[in-house]
């Protein structure tokens, strides 16, 4: 039996690399259709939780991982030379920046040296890390050749961009088309069919650059329509204009014009990272994306912007930074979920102390604050109480989750930073509330 054979009549054991946002949530699909499924990843933590069943991500429950384990359906393990058993191999590592923010692609490169340690006739590998276009064909490729196989012929390579949108209760999974590319004719084929498993519609694309370069141009276009409306949410603040209801105004027009809105920075694993993957790529054909860069230096900015306004805020209450009691709420990187990745909660927190502030938080998805790349705070969330609000000099909204007491908090606390217009006042006040 072939490999299209094995993937359409659900014989293929499908090898999911990077248990993660992504990841996860492939393997449950995966597993919804009836395929059999084996996951890597080398953190020895999330292998042990998903062998006991157990679920580390909000909107997979633990009952959907017990029930799949349980029945032999699913394995998780941290030995990577078992890629050999998998008839396909989907990456799903993470594609952070370097500390110049070029693209580091160490997780990908590690992946493919581990497949081609284990590549056997007949695999197929599809890589669903954002990154630069000409990674697939240019990075990963190479690695995997070095085995002495041909691609299109022993073994099939794709690339397929991950649309994960954690927290979307819209969309799921299944529901969002999947782009889909291959290195040759044959390579496209196999990726194709797999997708069409699980995605109610695949979209095929000619090559992986085209591939790679979409994902690019979805996270870059909503970089900059932020960038935009936080530039515009400084330049209103200076003229005592409410950005937020300037925004619910001009949406009021059927044509021409989509909501973005304005926050205290960008989160997540994407949008904040993937435009300056293509900055990076693009000055190899000495072409320099001056828009996007600009955009970018918007974005990072708007953490400093809450920090004066909290600054400016604790002046006028005849307060001082040093030494100030603040309270941030939520540092999830977006509501109702308990991804803490590039989250600007993060970097507020950071320059608050910086200032010898006294920084605590509150997060019902984050009871305690996990390590990352650049933050190492050692942290725990605080119980959100009416004495607890009242003691603190200032509270700063920096995640507007749903399960939040807003009227409680209005009531409560002595200064409120909204970086999210959560509390929906109209115009602009100076008081107890300052918009951020």
């Amino acid at each position: 039996m072939d490999l299209k054979e094995k993937i359409i009549s659900k014989e293929a054991l499908v090898g999911i690399i990077g248990l993660g946002y992504v990841g996860l949530p492939l393997v449950r699909e995966f597993l919804n259709k009836d395929f059999r499924v084996l996951g890597f990843d080398t953190d020895a933590q999330k292998v042990r939780m998903v062998n006991a069943g157990e679920s580390y991500i909000k909107h997979i429950p633990a009952e959907f991982i017990k029930r799949f384990t349980h029945d032999g359906q699913m394995e998780a393990t941290a030995d990577f030379s078992r890629l050999r058993e998998a008839d396909a191999i989907l990456i799903c590592v993470p594609t952070p920046l370097g500390r110049h923010h070029e693209p580091d692609l160490s997780y990908v490169l590690g992946t493919a040296e581990a497949i081609a340690a284990a590549l056997r006739k007949g695999q197929l590998i599809v890589l669903e890390s954002t990154t630069y276009p000409g990674t697939t064909e240019e990075e990963v490729l190479p690695v995997l050749t070095k085995t002495g196989l041909k691609v299109g012929r022993d073994f099939y390579l794709g690339y397929s961009p991950e649309r994960e949108d954690p927290g979307n209760t819209h969309f799921s999974t299944p529901e969002i088309p999947k782009v889909v590319s291959g290195v040759t004719e044959r390579c496209l084929e196999l990726t194709k069919a797999l997708y069409d498993q699980i995605i109610t519609r695949t979209v095929p694309v000619s090559s992986p650059r085209v591939a790679e370069a979409t994902k690019l141009l979805e996270n870059i276009y909503r970089a900059v329509n932020i960038a935009l409306v936080n530039e515009l949410k400084m330049v209103f603040d200076r003229m005592g204009i409410d950005v937020w209801e300037v925004i619910e105004a001009a949406k009021t027009k059927p044509f021409g014009f989509q909501a973005f809105y304005p926050g205290p920075g960008l989160g997540g694993h994407c949008i904040p990272i993937d435009p300056f993957y293509l900055t990076w790529k693009a000055r190899e054909s000495e072409v320099h994306t001056r828009f996007i860069e600009l955009a970018g230096e918007v974005n990072t900015f708007m953490p400093y912007f809450v920090v004066q306004k909290t600054i400016r805020a604790l002046n006028e209450d005849h307060k001082s930074i040093k030494g100030a009691r603040i309270l941030l709420l939520g540092m999830a990187y977006k509501p109702d979920v308990d991804d803490v990745r590039e989250s600007p909660a993060l970097k507020i927190m950071g320059l608050l102390m910086d200032e010898g502030a006294q920084v605590d938080y509150n997060d019902p998805y984050i009871p305690e604050l996990p390590a990352t790349r650049r933050y190492k705070f050692s942290k725990s969330s605080v119980e959100l109480t009416p004495q607890s609000l009242a003691s603190y000099d200032a509270v700063i909204i920096t995640t507007n989750h749903s399960c939040y007491d807003y009227d409680l908090i209005l009531e409560k606390a002595n200064i409120i930073i909204d970086t999210r217009n959560a509390l929906l006042l109209k115009g602009r006040r100076r008081g107890k509330v300052w918009k951020a």
